[in-house]
């Protein structure tokens, strides 16, 4: 495990039907956050970027796209110039499952409903959530708390958890409606951020058995 580059990743989009869209997709990575997100061309990303980057404390890169396609490619080849390859790990928490983890279903489907290429390839992926559910009490007050927000309270401390702007990951939905970009986006951060740390805390206290590793290379590439 150690010896893999750990990056973690989380969307934003309209709502949770199959035709809502995704509007932010985010990157955390050693040297800080890349995300792309959905706005007007007229959008001050650097002004965005700025914002997030003073309240989350890390180094924000952010870039902004016109349509959900135009979205989707850029995060394709992001992840071919710079995640794609076994010397990366790539992890979320309760990403897979559906009704249990949204994001990669969700991605699954807007890839295609797009026209999109997958953008995962040669890479492995984990979820970290059942490595903390299993391995980590996260119980306060008699009560378990291995959601994202609860488990980083318990295992790593406020940090990060200060600088979101949501109280329920719900709010992104009526941010994007209403403009409200730089939080949209340091919410997301924020999730990636949460998301790595936790990763890179598990890694020191986990074997490599207890990351349940898989490829997310589709059966058949679609260049």
């Amino acid at each position: 495990m150690t010896a893999l580059e750990v990056v973690a990743f989380d969307i934003e989009t309209t709502g949770f039907d199959v035709t809502d869209e995704v509007t932010v997709v985010g990157f955390a990575l050693p040297l800080g956050c890349r995300v792309f997100v959905r706005g007007d061309e007229g959008m001050d990303a650097e002004g965005v970027a700025a914002t997030v980057r003073d309240a989350v404390g890390e180094a924000v890169s952010l870039s902004v796209h016109a349509s959900e396609a135009a979205l989707l490619r850029a995060v394709g080849e992001f992840a071919a110039e710079r995640i794609n390859g076994e010397d990366v790990l790539v992890v979320a928490y309760n990403r897979e499952r559906w009704r249990g983890g949204f994001d990669l279903p969700f991605l699954r489907t807007r890839l295609a409903a797009t026209g999109v290429a997958w953008p995962f390839q040669n890479v492995p992926y984990a979820d970290v959530l059942p490595v903390v559910e299993k391995l980590f009490n996260t119980s306060r007050d008699g009560e378990s708390r291995d959601d994202l927000v609860g488990a980083y309270a318990a295992l790593v401390g406020d940090g990060v958890n200060a600088a979101d702007p949501f109280t329920e990951s719900a709010e992104a939905v009526t941010a994007f409606n209403e403009g409200q970009t730089a939080a949209l986006v340091q919410h997301n951060a924020v999730d990636t951020l949460r998301t790595r740390a936790l990763t890179l805390l598990a890694e020191q206290y986990c074997s490599k058995s207890d990351f349940k590793l898989k490829s997310l290379t589709p059966t058949v590439l679609n260049e």
